[in-house]
C-alpha cells in the first residue's frame, strides 16, 4: 500500500530522531531486546498515524526475541500481530521499505504456524525505502 503522500510532521520528526535510527540499526543487527526498547520508547511517545508502524516493528522484533528464547507460541502470536499492523501501513512509512519486511514476516509466520524450521529463512531487516533514497536531505 503506497500512498505517494508527503510524510506527516510526526513522520518527519520520527525520521530525524536518532533513537529511531538506533532502533533500526539494532533491528538489523538482530539485537532484538535493544531494538524492542528503542521502538517501544518511540511508540509510547507517538499518538498519530506512525504509532501502528512503530508497534508493528516492535512486535516483529519481540517475535524474534521469543524465537531466540525458544518460545515459538509467543513468536507466532507476535509475528502475526506485527504483520497485521504493518499490512495497514504505507509501503514507505518512516522512510523504510516495509513491503519486503511484510513478505519475509509472512513467510516466517507461515513457517511458525506449520511448525517448520526457520533456518532457511533470512532474519528480518529494515532497509530504506526508495522514496527515502530519492528525497532531498533537510
Amino acid at each position: 500500500m503506497s500512498s505517494g503522500c508527503p510524510p506527516s510532521d510526526e513522520e518527519t520528526l520520527l525520521q530525524a530522531d536518532p533513537r529511531l535510527q538506533q532502533a533500526v540499526a539494532d533491528f538489523n543487527a538482530s539485537d532484538w531486546y535493544a531494538c524492542h526498547d528503542g521502538f517501544e520508547a518511540l511508540w509510547h511517545e507517538t499518538q498519530g498515524p506512525m504509532r501502528p508502524v512503530l508497534q508493528g516493528l516492535l512486535q516483529i522484533a519481540v517475535a524474534e526475541l521469543h524465537l531466540e528464547r525458544d518460545n515459538r507460541r509467543g513468536a507466532t502470536v507476535l509475528m502475526g500481530e506485527g504483520l497485521g499492523r504493518l499490512r495497514r501501513c504505507d509501503d514507505d512509512a518512516l522512510g523504510l521499505a516495509l513491503a519486503p519486511l511484510r513478505l519475509l514476516a509472512a513467510l516466517r509466520l507461515n513457517a511458525l504456524q506449520q511448525q517448520a524450521d526457520l533456518g532457511s529463512l533470512p532474519l528480518p531487516r529494515l532497509e530504506p525505502s526508495q522514496a527515502a533514497d530519492t528525497s532531498p536531505v533537510h
